[in-house]
Parts: C-alpha cells; sequence; structure tokens
C-alpha cells in the first residue's frame, strides 16, 4: 500500500509515532506536516523523542484564523496528492489539518481513513467539534476508539466501514512510559504527588479574559501547592495582552517534550487541563483530573470518576478539585485499548475491499 499520512499539531505527532513505524514495516507512508505547530517545543521535539521520521513535506502553514488555514492548506496539498495517487489518506484527530486533509482527500476521489474517529464533544462552539464530524462524514473508514464513539457514528447514520481498534495514544503511551523523563521535576523542584499539572490552550479560555481569570484564581487558591503550566502560544499571547496576574504558586514553564509531559503527568496529584489528549493521558497513567470545560469528548474518564467538568467558573474548579483529593475512584478498567490499535488500522486498511 502507499498511504499518505497528514499530520501537523501535537498531539497527531504523538497518534502518528507507533502507527507510522507500523506502516512502514511493510508499506509505504509519504508524510505530509501541514505545520500548524511549528515551533520547536511544539513540533521538533516530538519528531525527535518519538523517532517519527522527517517529513516528505512541510507545507508550513500556520496563518491565523481557522477557514483561512485550512483554505490555504487544501490549496497546498491537492498538486501533492495529485501525484502521490496514494491508495489512503490517513489523517488523525479533530485539527485543522485533520479537516484540511480529509475534505482534500474526498474531493479527489482519494480513500480518505480517519483515526479517532467517532468522538463527539456536541458543542459546535468548539472548532473542533466541526473538524471531527465533517471529517467523519466524508471519510471511507472510520477507526474508532471506543464503543462510544462507534455508537456516535451509528447515530449520525455512518455504520459502512467503522471499526472499534481501540486509542493510538495508548500504543504510544504503553511504548514510552518506561522513558517518561523527571527532569522537569528535578528542575523544579518537585516531589511526586506535591504539585497539579495545568494546561490551558483552547480559544474558549485563553480567548475570554474572563474565564482566564476565572481559572487563574482557582489555581491561586491552591497557595500552597506548585501548579505547574506549561505555556501554549495562544497561552502567552492572552497573558501578554491582557492585566491578569499569575499567582507565586502557578508556575509558567515553556511547552514541554512528550517525555516530559509523561513524566509530570504520572507523578502530579492532580490534573487541571482543557485538553483532549491529556485528559485520556492522565486517566491511563491513574492521575486524577479536572477537566476545565463545561463538556468532554472522552466521556468514558467521567463515567468512571477519574475526571470531573468544572469549566471556568472559580469556585467550581475549587469545589471539583477538593472532590478529586478526597476521593479515588477503585476501578480503573483499559477503556481506551490494550496498546495494538496500529497493527488493527493496518490490518482494516490492508483487507478494505
Amino acid at each position: 500500500m502507499r498511504i499518505v499520512t497528514i499530520i501537523g499539531a501535537r498531539p497527531q505527532f504523538i497518534k502518528a509515532a507507533p502507527l507510522s513505524r507500523c506502516i512502514r514495516q511493510q508499506h509505504h507512508e509519504f508524510l505530509i506536516h501541514t505545520g500548524q505547530h511549528y515551533d520547536a517545543g511544539m513540533s521538533d521535539v516530538f519528531f525527535d523523542e518519538l523517532n517519527i521520521p522527517k517529513p516528505d513535506v512541510n507545507l508550513g502553514i500556520n496563518t491565523p484564523g481557522n477557514s483561512a488555514q485550512v483554505g490555504q492548506m487544501m490549496l497546498a496539498l491537492t498538486p501533492i496528492l495529485e501525484a502521490q495517487k496514494p491508495d489512503w489518506l490517513l489523517v488523525y484527530g479533530d485539527t485543522n489539518s485533520t479537516l484540511a486533509g480529509a475534505l482534500t482527500g474526498a474531493l479527489l476521489k482519494i480513500k480518505v481513513a480517519h483515526v479517532e474517529a467517532g468522538l463527539r464533544s456536541y458543542n459546535r462552539d468548539m472548532p473542533e467539534e466541526t473538524n471531527r464530524v465533517l471529517s467523519d462524514h466524508v471519510s471511507t473508514m472510520l477507526f474508532c476508539p471506543t464503543e462510544t464513539a462507534v455508537a456516535n457514528l451509528a447515530r449520525e447514520g455512518i455504520t459502512a466501514n467503522v471499526h472499534l481498534v481501540g486509542d493510538v495514544m495508548v500504543d504510544a503511551l504503553l511504548q514510552n512510559r518506561a522513558r517518561a523523563s523527571r527532569a522537569m521535576l528535578a528542575a523544579e523542584g518537585l516531589q511526586a504527588g506535591g504539585y497539579f499539572l495545568a494546561t490551558i490552550h483552547r480559544a474558549g479560555n485563553t480567548d475570554d479574559p474572563g474565564k482566564l481569570k476565572g481559572i487563574l484564581e482557582a489555581f491561586a487558591h491552591f497557595a500552597d501547592r506548585p501548579v505547574v503550566l506549561p505555556a501554549h502560544p495562544r497561552l502567552r499571547n492572552a497573558l501578554e495582552q491582557s492585566d491578569l496576574m499569575v499567582s507565586p504558586n502557578v508556575r509558567l514553564v515553556p511547552p514541554v517534550g512528550y517525555l516530559d509531559m509523561l513524566g509530570l503527568t504520572q507523578s502530579a496529584r492532580l490534573v487541571l487541563t482543557d485538553s483532549g489528549g491529556l485528559q485520556k493521558e492522565a486517566y491511563i497513567l491513574g492521575t486524577p483530573c479536572v477537566t476545565l470545560r463545561e463538556e468532554t469528548e472522552w466521556v468514558e474518564t467521567i463515567e468512571l470518576g477519574w475526571n470531573r467538568l468544572a469549566g471556568s467558573d472559580r469556585a467550581r474548579i475549587i469545589a471539583a478539585v477538593e472532590a478529586a483529593l478526597a476521593s479515588a475512584p477503585e476501578n480503573h478498567p483499559d477503556v481506551y485499548g490494550d496498546g495494538a490499535a496500529s497493527e488493527r488500522v493496518v490490518n482494516h486498511l490492508m483487507s478494505f475491499q
């Protein structure tokens, strides 16, 4: 098989690492990096740490604005895909790179395979929700991480070529767990279980001063505990353009690589995040989580008691953190798979008729 893979953002680099390795054992992969995440801390370090092959093409497209970004990506992808003539076009997740790849492939009559299909937050104000829904509906084959995702697709009338394979991020985590770095703990003088780990990157939080203020005030409430906050460029920009104060217990650090993030997540007492991937990684690593959103696509983490939705309200975040610290769930099933999702994906692509 000849497969073109399109990636462009941090979560996609992680997902692509185990699957790319599996594809290249028997097949040819042409890797396109859209450039959506472009700086060393959000891109290069992941390729280095996870041994992802160097992209065959880097489009270098990081234009502000969702529609402009998707449009420019589609224009750039079209001649490349026409020249490559792949058997499959592989896209991951829910970013602008995902949507641009899926739409371009569908318009060029190339079979599109969507990894991490079927997730739904049911919040159409999030561009990620639009991206994942549209990508699912133009894809030929859909690879779901959970039974919930399969059921979501069925409710939308998508049942053909839908496969429950597990989550490729579990593959990546299990393959790299033993390599998790404790360098950040040493550098920041942190003790395992003695700090919170936080991330804030979604536009709904960073671009709304009121919401960002509520989140930061909640962090400040836990003044006796360090809150390690790797700062996404969007958060840095929001803080620079506002008069919001960051409490002394909040340690703003640059974006960290995958192995550092694994180490920080598994040693944290609790995670506070608006990231989808980090909610799931926290669950897999057995770290309680409070999600700084009103909904999540990873509903299993909520149902099993390992995650709590708190939005951006100060009081709700504090209450959710205190509840999470007060009790730990006993049940921790492997709802996201067994680490063999990549092999299942390749086998389904090979057997498609």
